[in-house]
């Protein structure tokens, strides 16, 4: 008869078995997203902070052409998103929500007008360029060791390797004598893409040294129209086939979505290719040509453009609009709040009354 024991141990290594194989399938369940993987592969907070993020908030696309699954949250909380994330209790979400409900609606006739939702967009959008503003002085500051106001390749070189585990003294040295660099290949890449980036940003006439101001758009390219741009080319350039410098819907589509072995994977390809089917014809082909061009991409990435704060104010409140009466009530914000800031308020019915 088998042991008290030895039936524990046996049932603890079906249960690892079965954890590494739910892990497993998970893993290859997934699309492919590099925003996560460069996530992952952070080794520390330094590095995250002089490196240009992947993830731009209140921007509609990645900069690794993967759509902003967050952008609607990002335009309609600002800086109170994280408030949400954080807190999860229904009734005092509720109580948050009211309360930008009521600043939404400027004119007080207890519905929000498409207007009135683009001008508000338009300020939270503004909130994420401030706070990008004030995280680049630290940044900046980590970067400009020397503290004159501008900063070399070199120096960014040096703290970039630095922070890829590379001894910085030893590093700033071989630069200094103009010695080989012994870096393995991918680093070199990255080093390499970075390098355009920085040329990029140096504002003519050129010096190779980034101020606070170009290190901003170094770091942020929604914050200067040339970066965006650059940001664009480099999209189109990694998503276009033909090499014609346009996106077909095809190749806006046919990005790596993952293996599909299983059908919670290929429910997840789907659910991706669907979302970017959408997006391109509805959103940034503009005049449904089935074309989009560097400049249509360059005006959807463009988060402080006018036009396309009023047309995605039209489009949130298409959502949520069940009368379709063109605006959008408290109730209506409240029912369909998940879409809206990324939390799920349960009987929102019931309470929503009490709390007026």
């Amino acid at each position: 008869m088998m042991s008290r024991q030895a039936f524990l141990c046996g049932l603890g290594s079906l249960y690892l078995s079965l954890l590494f194989i739910f892990l497993l399938m998970d893993v290859y369940a997934r699309p492919a997203n590099n925003s996560v993987l460069k996530e992952k592969a952070a080794d520390s907070k330094d590095e995250n902070e002089i490196l240009p993020p992947d993830h731009l908030n209140g921007v509609k696309m990645e900069m690794d052409g993967h759509l902003n699954k967050e952008f609607h949250q990002e335009v309609f909380l600002g800086k109170e998103m994280e408030e949400f994330e954080e807190d999860s209790e229904p009734r005092r979400n509720r109580k948050k929500l009211m309360v930008i409900f009521s600043k939404v609606d400027i004119n007080n006739d207890k519905k929000i007008s498409a207007k009135e939702m683009q001008r508000w967009i338009m300020e939270k959008t503004d909130e994420h360029f401030q706070e990008a503003v004030e995280e680049n002085k630290i940044h900046f500051q980590a970067v400009d060791p020397d503290g004159d106001g501008h900063v070399s390749w070199e120096e960014y070189k040096i703290k970039f390797l630095a922070s890829k585990g590379f001894n910085e003294k030893e590093i700033a040295e071989k630069i200094k004598n103009n010695e080989e660099l012994k870096i393995d290949e991918e680093t070199q890449e990255v080093l390499d893409n970075l390098k355009d980036r920085w040329y990029q940003a140096d504002n003519p006439p050129p010096d190779l040294l980034l101020t606070q101001e170009e290190f901003l758009a170094f770091l942020h390219p929604e914050h200067s129209r040339g970066m965006l741009h650059f940001m664009v080319k480099e999209i189109i350039r990694d998503l276009d086939q033909d090499g014609d410098k346009k996106l077909t819907l095809s190749e806006f589509i046919s990005l790596p979505v993952g293996t599909v072995e299983n059908q919670q994977a290929q429910d997840i390809d789907d659910d991706w290719v669907k979302d970017r089917r959408k997006e391109f014809q509805e959103v940034i082909d503009a005049n449904h040509d089935g074309i989009v061009t560097m400049e249509e991409l360059e005006e959807y990435m463009d988060p402080m453009n006018e036009h396309n704060a009023l047309n995605e104010a039209r489009q949130m409140i298409a959502v949520a609009d069940e009368n379709q009466n063109h605006h959008l009530e408290l109730e209506e914000i409240l029912k369909y709040s998940e879409y809206f800031t990324g939390s799920k308020l349960m009987d929102y019915a019931r309470n929503v009354h009490e709390e007026f």
